[in-house]
């Protein structure tokens, strides 16, 4: 099957290539995200596969299911970013990775805490400029600490016990309890609480309707000053407007951000030589408390391998005509309480 591969770089293509070998499907990697402008370019592939930063409108898909596209294979868990709706009415089958590595995320969500708390991208700079004082380093042990993880899919089940691995009081809020994650100790209590109790908050949770702008003004009203926030699931879980806002009232301790809201601009680019135009972003990495990394938490050798593989065993199965009924995006994902790993 002839396969349009949208954004694709130059560290995907050998995963690619190597998923595909068994497979023989025709691979067109194309550097170019997929826009209405750029659909054209899928034209006579009956397969589309894309990333987090595709558009999957209406209009594109309507241009896409015009050219013969049939299978819309994403390289991503989440599916916010395709038009399910248009997808159903058009008959677009949609598949996705609903998992890869949630060990990937976790330790990456662990590590921007570990670093907002120590500091080390602060001491890495002082000491390359041989300037080996301590002033402003100071951290705290995560030992004995609240942590609350919202959203205990695979990714927060996973976090919640690296933290209880380093003997924090993990609480967590999700619609559905998980017994992996009561099992060791964790404790589901009501949002409001969580915001109160915990000095560290991590987001896990897909995006939906009912997520967007989860942690609002009124959301960081309510946590400690001194809380470190960490979003390394979706964006747009955050009100980044609100949360500048906290940061300037010093309504917040620390941030430590894998993702952003409007990054579909910004993110898998090289801009160094260019001027930023998102003045929300340029504020929000002028605070020294915050700390952004580029949508990098998949990002690993073992997340890159089950991706690539996934993306084109999907590809496999639909050419078939047997599906992966677990991989499958429909319109009841658009539910709140679906879709939540």
């Amino acid at each position: 099957m002839k396969v349009a591969v949208f954004s694709c770089k130059s560290y995907e293509k050998a995963y690619l290539n190597a998923s595909n070998a068994i497979a023989s499907h025709e691979l067109c990697l194309l550097d170019s995200p997929l826009t209405l402008a750029t659909s054209q370019l899928a034209s006579a592939c009956p397969a589309v596969s894309i990333f987090v930063g595709d558009d999957a409108s209406a209009p594109v898909l309507k241009a896409l299911h015009a050219g013969g596209t049939r299978v819309l294979a994403l390289r991503s868990a989440g599916f916010n970013h395709v038009d399910i709706d248009e997808a159903d009415r058009l008959g677009l089958t949609v598949l996705r990775v609903p998992a890869y590595s949630p060990h990937a995320v976790a330790e990456h969500a662990v590590g921007l805490m570990l670093t907002l708390n120590r500091k080390f991208h602060r001491a890495y700079n002082r000491v390359r400029e041989q300037n080996f004082a301590l002033d402003g380093l100071m951290g705290f042990d995560m030992h004995g600490k609240t942590a609350g993880v919202i959203g205990t899919g695979k990714i927060g089940e996973v976090v919640c016990k690296i933290l209880t691995g380093f003997g924090c009081r993990v609480l967590a809020f999700d619609p559905v309890k998980k017994p992996a994650c009561v099992s060791m100790g964790v404790e589901y209590v009501a949002l409001p609480d969580l915001y109160a109790q915990s000095d560290i908050i991590t987001l896990h949770c897909p995006l939906s309707p009912a997520t967007k702008h989860l942690i609002n003004a009124a959301a960081l009203a309510m946590m400690k000053p001194t809380a470190m926030l960490i979003n390394t699931s979706r964006g747009a879980i955050i009100d980044t407007r609100a949360l500048i806002a906290a940061l300037k009232r010093s309504r917040i301790g620390c941030v430590g951000l894998d993702v952003y809201e409007e990054e579909g601009d910004l993110f898998f680019k090289d801009l160094s030589a260019e001027v930023v135009q998102d003045d929300v972003f340029v504020r929000l990495l002028g605070f020294p408390s915050v700390l952004v990394t580029a949508h990098q938490g998949f990002f690993t050798h073992e997340a890159c391998t089950a991706i690539a593989q996934t993306t084109i065993t999907n590809v496999s199965e639909f050419e078939r005509g047997t599906p992966n009924a677990a991989n499958l995006v429909t319109i009841r994902h658009i539910a709140p309480a679906a879709a939540r790993r």
